[in-house]
């Protein structure tokens, strides 16, 4: 009871000015450049697992020359890298899937030729040089398909470049001097 008796002391309203917080402007640019900077590395070895088989853009285009980046334009930079990185990523695990069922499918085509008839799988395909395929044929042409004679061979690679055939006579093989015909008598 000597408690609710009492009077209660009243605090005045003072209003205490917020303290300023200050920002380390260096330190902050210092960290999104090494975040940047590891988000192209990161992109530069995606590009060199993809390269030979996904066009890749991999390049940072700076916008309006060399100059200094503020933290928003860096944090900008930052978020692009990053998901362009996710979108690399994701499409070299597609291709590697990509890949991976072909040879797959290349090891059944070994395995049982007879169920995959004619079937072609390019070397490309399978992640190696962009020439040959290998293909499921008949042995011995028609008889071989007529009696089930299947196989799988491997194609002999590029084709022949394609193209205007040089003049085979060449400038080696023309006569020296003019030929003069035989006046009729």
């Amino acid at each position: 009871m000597d408690l609710l008796d009492r009077p209660v002391p009243v605090t005045p309203d003072v209003r205490r000015a917020a303290p300023a917080v200050e920002i380390d402007e260096r330190a902050a640019r210092r960290s999104l450049r090494a975040q940047v900077a590891k988000l192209e590395a990161d992109l530069c070895s995606a590009f060199a697992s993809a390269s030979p088989h996904l066009p890749v853009r991999w390049s940072v285009p700076g916008r309006g020359g060399p100059r200094l980046l503020g933290l928003g334009e860096l944090e900008a930079l930052r978020d692009a890298l990053a998901e362009r990185l996710h979108e690399v990523r994701a499409a070299v695990s597609q291709r590697a899937d990509f890949e991976a069922a072909n040879r797959l499918l290349l090891e059944r085509m070994l395995l049982e030729p007879g169920r995959y008839k004619f079937v072609r799988v390019r070397l490309e395909d399978l992640g190696e040089r962009p020439c040959g395929a290998w293909e499921v044929r008949p042995r011995l042409g028609l008889v071989g398909m007529l009696m089930g004679w299947w196989q799988v061979k491997l194609s002999s690679g590029c084709p022949l470049a394609t193209g205007p055939r040089p003049d085979r006579r060449g400038p080696a093989s023309q006569t020296s001097h003019p030929v003069i015909a035989p006046m009729g008598r």
